[in-house]
């Protein structure tokens, strides 16, 4: 997928700023930046939430088309208080995918977990149903944004390393929001560095999956220095 000079303004704030950039099929692709950097908004971008200049996949932004083959996990659960985990995910799948919702509880972990509804599920427990949600709802592209933030380390591991399991299945195009190195090397193919909407740095990420979560690399140091620099 192609973007190709995406512009995205707000006020006098230019968020994404001429960026071109070629996301692979079938990768998972980490964007990093700081604050303000543009990584939501490109995000958003690539899923027609909102309009932008330019191109992306061949299609013109003027104003918001969402994306049919996407899916999207959000920085927060987004889960609907008054339904249950497993009605969470059927509200945004057809009738004829609700029998994959129980098996994909228990691959998350949530196995007799089905009828809880948010309040009555751990913080952790609430982002295995968003990410059950994510990969059941019919797409191409996963978009997450900052998936595991205000996770503790473990519960992190155990995500993130599902995650990439789910993915290895699906052979899905990905693309991750993240703020915290460890996991763009963890997850990701490439790394994108971002800086006032511009690509600063676009690192490949070397090693085979499953990787090792308590094992610092080397991408990690580049990533610092490209985020510092």
């Amino acid at each position: 997928m192609k973007l190709e000079h995406v512009c995205k303004q707000y006020g006098s704030v230019r968020a994404l700023d001429d960026l071109t950039l070629e996301i692979g099929e079938g990768a998972i692709t980490a964007v990093l930046g700081e604050s303000g950097a543009g990584k939501t908004t490109l995000l958003n971008a690539i899923a027609g939430r909102i309009s932008y200049e330019g191109e992306i996949g061949g299609v013109r932004g003027e104003k918001p088309r969402r994306r049919a083959d996407c899916s999207y996990l959000f920085q927060t659960s987004m889960l609907l208080p008054h339904l249950t985990a497993e009605g969470n995910i059927k509200f945004v799948l057809p009738k004829s995918e609700w029998g994959k919702i129980g098996e994909m509880l228990a691959r998350v972990g949530l196995a007799g977990r089905e009828k809880a509804r948010p309040a009555e599920l751990s913080g952790g427990e609430r982002r295995r149903v968003a990410i059950a949600r994510a990969f059941l709802f019919p797409h191409r592209l996963l978009l997450m944004d900052e998936p595991f933030s205000s996770l503790d380390l473990s519960l992190k591991k155990s995500l993130a390393e599902l995650v990439v399991s789910l993915w290895r299945e699906r052979g899905d195009t990905v693309v991750f929001v993240t703020h915290d190195v460890h996991e763009a090397a963890l997850l990701a193919s490439r790394a994108v560095v971002l800086k006032a909407g511009k690509v600063a740095a676009d690192l490949p990420v070397e090693g085979e999956y499953p990787r090792d979560f308590g094992k610092l690399s080397y991408t990690e140091e580049l990533l610092v220095r490209a985020l510092l620099a």
